[in-house]
């Protein structure tokens, strides 16, 4: 990896900033000042900005199931979060991309990639979350219409229309844009009807492996990881 780059990715700046800290002669790479922004860094290299060696985690991908009665956080004095479900060390700056109620299951995407994250998230992006849903009363075919109408307003804003497609008499297929706050069991609670379960299926173009059972995880596979960076 370049020096610039391996910099930039251990948030020491933008790549521009890192250029000008390599310049400025307060990097080293082993025993020897660098000042070439293209030195390609070996395994074994060590790497000390102003004397400190830069300790910098590679970026992981990871997919979790996340069960129902865990917090999508990364610490709480209170709950259990999900974070504490894995029984493999992570990453100090791991966390969950998004959010899952409490009381909701299913894909949750664990990252250090601050960078895909924002991508995720950003409602500019236009990210498809998926989720299926199960509600208490029978769904009209007026209320799948409502989902997609693009009228629904939450936090005095039009939602954006989403895709909805019946699976039974109460329960769907919902996908949305946006991660506002119990997004889609307002959406659900605008139609007249409560969701009683809530599972996310997939994230873009990451699905939940039909293979994890709750509480399970696994790390993502490259074409997956270049899928959610497409």
């Amino acid at each position: 990896m370049r020096l610039d780059k391996y910099l930039a990715h251990a948030q020491l700046g933008t790549r521009k900033e890192v250029k000008k800290l390599i310049r400025s002669k307060r990097v080293r790479v082993n025993d020897e000042i660098c000042t070439k922004e293209d030195r390609q860094l070996q395994k074994e290299d060590c790497v000390y900005v102003d004397d400190e060696l830069l300790v910098y985690d590679e970026l992981v991908y990871l997919m979790l199931y996340k069960p129902q009665g865990v917090i999508s956080a990364t610490e709480d004095r209170v709950h259990t979060t999900v974070m504490d479900i894995f029984d493999a060390p992570l990453p100090k700056n791991c966390f969950p991309v998004g959010r899952l109620d409490i009381d909701s299951e299913g894909l949750l995407l664990i990252t250090n990639d601050g960078q895909l994250a924002h991508q995720l998230l950003s409602p500019k992006k236009h990210v498809d979350k998926t989720y299926y849903v199960e509600c208490e009363k029978t769904l009209s075919s007026e209320d799948l219409q409502l989902l997609e109408s693009g009228t629904i307003q939450l936090d005095k804003e039009h939602v954006l229309p989403a895709q909805a497609k019946r699976i039974s008499a109460n329960s769907l297929y919902l996908t949305i844009q946006e991660g506002k706050f119990h997004q889609v069991k307002r959406m659900l609670q605008a139609c007249g009807n409560k969701v009683c379960y809530l599972k996310r299926i997939s994230m873009g173009s990451l699905q939940l492996d039909k293979s994890l059972a709750p509480g399970e995880w696994r790390y993502l596979s490259e074409e997956e990881i270049r899928g959610l960076k497409q």
